[in-house]
């Protein structure tokens, strides 16, 4: 797994150069939103159950139609590997986040998963309204906690949504 500061080595140590203005920014702009990155992370940590039962219960909700009989998440079983997959989604979100960096989403969650959800006839549709729901609940919260620039989760959610998302041309 690589963070925002080995990313920004890496791509100036592939071409030999030494780092520059902007590499510096990037590197600073790593630490600038550390406290707030930290703050999200410690929400989720702490939160996780409660956020994760939260995003069930308000995609349930809304597509009352998946615990149905029929339904992607009718049976205890499927309603259980979806509250699994809920909860992967927001712990490597928080990986993201603590790293400043999306690469662990590829590597961990999303490298396969839209073909594995493809031939398991898993809808995408709630999967990806089951991320936005976490991006909402944890924005939600450090805006109670009063964290300024709660804009810093949005990046690991928006990516997995976009990812999730593209269609295969």
């Amino acid at each position: 797994m690589r963070d925002a500061i080995t990313s920004v080595v890496n791509k100036y140590d592939l071409t030999g150069k030494y780092l520059d203005d902007i590499a510096m920014q990037e590197i600073d702009n790593y630490f600038i939103t550390a406290i707030e990155r930290l703050k999200a992370v410690e929400i989720i940590n702490s939160q996780s159950s409660q956020i994760i039962k939260e995003a069930a219960t308000r995609l349930y909700t809304e597509q009352p139609e998946l615990i149905r009989p029929g339904g992607n998440s009718y049976t205890t079983r499927r309603y259980a590997a979806c509250l699994r997959d809920i909860e992967y989604y927001l712990r490597y979100a928080s990986y993201a986040l603590i790293a400043g960096n999306t690469d662990i989403l590829n590597e961990r969650v999303l490298d396969g998963l839209k073909e594995t959800y493809n031939s398991l006839n898993v809808p995408l549709a709630p999967t990806i309204r089951s991320i936005k729901i976490l991006e909402e609940i944890i924005k939600a919260e450090l805006i109670s906690k009063k964290v300024i620039n709660y804009n810093i989760i949005v990046e690991p959610f928006e990516y997995m949504i976009i990812s999730l998302s593209e269609q295969n041309l």
